[in-house]
């Protein structure tokens, strides 16, 4: 084949696909007003994702931490050999030292900048990718809550949806790839369907009675204050509530499929429920993420009606815009193709139950990608915990007395009122959270912080509110089990206390670094 004939068929492919773009577009609609906005949003919710990071470093994976990143990285090499960066993929693995990690983190920061200056804004976004997946990946439990998997997929669909340029202005830019501007949504509408599919499919009876909020308010990880007050409300207002989340997360997503005013029905209601979602409990960038996705679903007209004219008139579209070439074209294509097969399977996984092993043509591309945890299902609280059960770490230097150990975030004294800490995450006190439904048999890096107490490790105690021995670490360590209740109204008139509580037993029984020690410790009464 002549080279007169590759160019005709790559005009005519070219022709092709931008005769099928239409399916995709809005006649008249232009969105690079709200690109401009989503990517700087991102930005800032990066920044935001890696400062707060950034400062617990230490303490989490550090060498002197609960769950070293070198260690991890020393056992994925002896494990996994040398293909294991694609199992296990960060750039730790040239790397795992804690200036290292401090490398990553300020990298981090760096890029976050300036995606929100719109310097270089494709280049940024791919190097924020990266880096977050690198300390992800080494993160271990740490970092594998939804919200960082969810920054994940949507920075890197951010790549191919940012200009290309390296200063790029609204005179000059492409338009937004409307293939990934669909991407977007389509990852919002998996987001928030699957959020309210997982509770019904669960077959919670808490669910499905419409009784979850009862509980949810003082079983949450971290409530705030304002928490303790909606747990005030009826029992019916409670169940209305529920019944309303339900209509938005199962009935909102389908009004993103039906044109632009349902979308903007949609941008409006996500944006407002996770702002009450914010105010009543501490979801760190969860919320911020979410109402990033909501902008794409707002295209540039009206957020010229919602914000100041003065600021409005200094964004103008370009008169004609060049149009996207074909490598482009057929790159975005391709991703979509990965993309939609990929998150279509994992929701098959999520809703319809297989009574036999999926089949592996729907298995092997799943397991491939996710390593990477950049295409991913969702579902927030499944199953509803009615009861909070809460680990207080105490330590003793002879076995009798025991002085405990204070989180910065998480319930203790019963006097505490609890705080807002969003859009940081206290991962330390979100994990305390999770251990706590299980046994410490199954969280190993449970036991890992007792062992890092017992040493006295200044990098852990700095996760803490308070070393109750700032001298030298204890002999003994043990856990107890509390179950924890918000007061009610004239219980806390009368004591000041926003908690009760009951003991439930021990936890972790005593332990020493010192094995004679764990015999003497766990003989006393």
């Amino acid at each position: 084949m002549n080279l007169r004939a590759v160019t005709e068929r790559a005009t005519a492919l070219r022709a092709l696909l931008n005769r099928q773009l239409p399916a995709f577009a809005e006649p008249g609609r232009d969105y690079f007003l709200s690109r401009w906005l989503f990517l700087r949003f991102l930005g800032l919710i990066y920044f935001i994702a890696f400062v707060s990071l950034w400062v617990q470093i230490d303490g989490l994976v550090g060498s002197n931490g609960i769950l070293p990143a070198r260690q991890f990285i020393d056992a994925a090499r002896e494990q996994l050999g040398p293909g294991g960066f694609w199992r296990a993929p960060t750039l730790c693995w040239l790397n795992a030292s804690d200036g290292f990690l401090h490398f990553l983190c300020f990298s981090g920061v760096v890029c976050a900048v300036l995606a929100m200056a719109g310097v270089a804004p494709q280049f940024a976004f791919a190097l924020l990718w990266l880096l977050y997946l690198s300390l992800g990946t080494v993160g271990q439990d740490f970092l594998s809550f939804q919200w960082d998997i969810l920054l994940l997929e949507t920075g890197f669909l951010a790549i191919f949806f940012a200009p290309r340029a390296w200063r790029p202005g609204l005179g000059r830019e492409t338009p937004p790839p409307r293939i990934v501007l669909w991407l977007l949504r389509w990852l919002l509408f998996r987001l928030m369907f699957l959020s309210g599919a997982v509770k019904l499919l669960s077959e919670d009876a808490a669910w499905w009675s419409l009784a979850a909020l009862d509980f949810h308010y003082e079983t949450q990880p971290l409530p705030t204050w304002l928490g303790w007050y909606a747990h005030q409300l009826p029992s019916g207002a409670q169940k209305f509530s529920v019944f309303v989340m339900f209509i938005i997360e199962l009935g909102g997503p389908f009004l993103i499929l039906l044109g632009r005013r349902a979308r903007l029905v949609a941008a409006a209601t996500f944006a407002a429920f996770m702002i009450l979602i914010g105010l009543t409990g501490n979801y760190c960038f969860f919320n911020l993420l979410t109402i990033a996705l909501c902008i794409p679903l707002v295209d540039d007209t009206a957020w010229r009606r919602r914000i100041p004219r003065k600021f409005a008139s200094s964004f103008v579209a370009p008169a004609a815009a060049p149009s996207l070439s074909l490598v482009r074209l057929s790159g975005t294509a391709l991703l979509a193709a990965v993309v939609l097969f990929v998150s279509n399977a994992q929701m098959a996984f999520r809703l319809w139950p297989w009574e036999e092993r999926p089949p592996q043509s729907l298995l092997r591309p799943v397991r491939l990608v996710s390593p990477f945890r950049s295409i991913n299902a969702y579902g927030l609280f499944a199953v509803m915990t009615t009861t909070r059960p809460e680990i207080i770490i105490e330590g003793s230097h002879d076995g009798v007395n025991w002085r405990a150990y204070e989180f910065k975030w998480k319930p203790g004294g019963l006097k505490s009122r609890p705080r807002f800490v969003e859009p940081h995450q206290p991962r330390l006190d979100w994990q305390m959270w999770f251990a706590a439904l299980g046994d410490y048999r199954g969280n190993p890096w449970f036991v890992n912080l007792v062992v890092r107490l017992l040493q006295g490790s200044p990098d852990v105690l700095g996760l803490l509110e308070h070393n109750p021995f700032p001298d030298a670490p204890p002999r003994y360590i043990r856990a107890v089990l509390h179950e924890y209740h918000f007061t009610d109204s004239a219980t806390r008139r009368a004591t000041g206390q926003w908690w009760t509580r009951e003991p439930k037993g021990l936890y972790l029984p005593p332990i020493s670094l010192n094995p004679a020690s764990n015999r003497d410790a766990g003989a006393r009464p």
